[in-house]
C-alpha cells in the first residue's frame, strides 16, 4: 500500500542521516528521488540499495537544486513531499499519507505540516521554533520554490491544507559543522541583502504580507520590522526575545546553546559582515563576485 506521492531528498554526504529519512517513507511513498550534489562516502550506494532513483546535479543553491529536481527526474504522482536527508517522518504523518491524502480538497496545492527541531539530541520546543508550519507537500507541477539563497520557501498560488502533524529535523553532525555551515550561510543571506539594495537585482517570490501565510508573515516580519533595527542592537533584541520572552531557557542546556548561537550568534555575524562592506568596498565587490562565480561555475 503507497500514497500517490514522490518523496524528493537533496543530498551530498549524507550516510548518518540518509538511511533514517528513506526508513520513515518507505510505509507510504510510491517513489523516492535522490539529487545528490557530489557525494563522496556511501550517499549514493545507501539510497539505490533503498530502491531510491537516483540523479546527480552540480549544486548552485538550495532554490535551484530542489527546482531541477522537479524538472528533470519525471516526478508523475499527484503529490511531491520534499523531505531533507536530516529529516524523518513520525508516525502521525505516515498516517496522513496513508489515510488522509486522498481526502484534501481539490483546490488545494501546498499543505502545511509541523517540523520539530533537534539540537544535541533534544527537542527544541521553545522560543518560538515550535510549532513551525511550512509547506513541503505540494501538488506536483503547481508549486516552485522561490529563487533565493537563503530562507527559500516554496511559492503557492492554490489553496493551503495544514495538517497536525510532524517531521522530525536532527542533524547528528557536532557544533563545529553547524558553526562552519552557518559561517557560510551568512555569506548567502548578506548576499540576499545585497540583492534588495540594488546591486544584483532579484524579485523576491513570496510577497511580505503581516495577515497572510505563516511564511508570508515571518517574510514580513523580517523584512519590515527586523531590518529597520538597528544593525548589531537587533540581533541582542532578538535573542532576548526568543530565550525570555518565549521561553527559550526552558530547553535546558542544549536549548541554551542553540538559542544562542542561532538567535544571536548568527543574526550578529550577518549584520557584522554587512557593516564591514559598507565600510570597504573592496570586501563587498569580492563577496558579490563570490557568490555571482559559484552560481556559473
Amino acid at each position: 500500500m503507497s500514497a500517490d506521492v514522490t518523496v524528493l531528498i537533496l543530498t551530498k554526504n549524507e550516510e548518518f542521516n540518509l538511511p533514517h529519512a528513506l526508513e520513515s517513507v518507505s510505509s507510504f511513498a510510491r517513489r523516492v528521488v535522490v539529487v545528490d550534489s557530489g557525494s563522496t562516502d556511501r550517499t549514493l550506494e545507501i539510497a539505490r540499495e533503498a530502491g531510491a532513483d537516483v540523479y546527480e546535479n552540480e549544486w548552485y543553491n538550495y532554490a535551484t537544486q530542489l527546482n531541477w529536481g522537479l524538472d528533470n527526474t519525471g516526478i508523475d504522482t499527484t503529490w511531491t513531499f520534499r523531505l531533507d536527508a536530516d529529516e524523518v517522518v513520525l508516525p502521525e504523518l505516515q498516517k496522513f499519507f496513508l489515510e488522509g491524502i486522498d481526502s484534501v480538497a481539490e483546490d488545494v496545492d501546498g499543505i502545511e505540516i509541523r517540523r520539530r527541531m533537534y539540537f544535541l539530541g533534544r527537542w527544541i520546543r521553545h522560543g518560538g521554533i515550535y510549532p513551525s508550519y511550512m509547506v513541503r507537500i505540494f501538488k506536483t507541477g503547481r508549486v516552485r520554490c522561490e529563487m533565493s539563497l537563503m530562507d527559500e520557501h516554496m511559492v503557492v498560488e492554490g489553496a493551503i491544507h495544514r495538517v497536525e502533524a510532524d517531521i522530525k529535523d536532527d542533524n547528528t553532525k557536532s557544533i563545529r559543522w553547524w558553526t562552519a555551515k552557518h559561517n557560510w550561510y551568512s555569506d548567502r543571506e548578506l548576499f540576499d541583502i545585497l540583492e534588495r539594495q540594488g546591486t544584483g537585482g532579484g524579485a523576491e517570490l513570496v510577497v511580505p504580507r503581516l495577515f497572510g501565510t505563516p511564511v508570508e508573515r515571518k517574510r514580513w516580519m523580517k523584512t519590515k520590522v527586523y531590518a529597520r533595527v538597528p544593525l548589531m542592537f537587533r540581533s541582542t533584541l532578538y535573542y532576548l526575545y526568543r530565550y525570555y520572552l518565549r521561553l527559550g531557557f526552558l530547553d535546558g542546556r542544549e536549548g541554551q546553546i542553540y538559542h544562542f548561537l542561532q538567535a544571536y550568534w548568527y543574526r550578529f555575524l550577518v549584520d557584522a559582515k554587512f557593516f564591514e562592506t559598507n565600510r570597504n568596498p573592496r570586501i563587498k565587490e569580492e563577496l558579490v563576485e563570490e557568490i555571482y562565480q559559484s552560481l556559473k561555475d
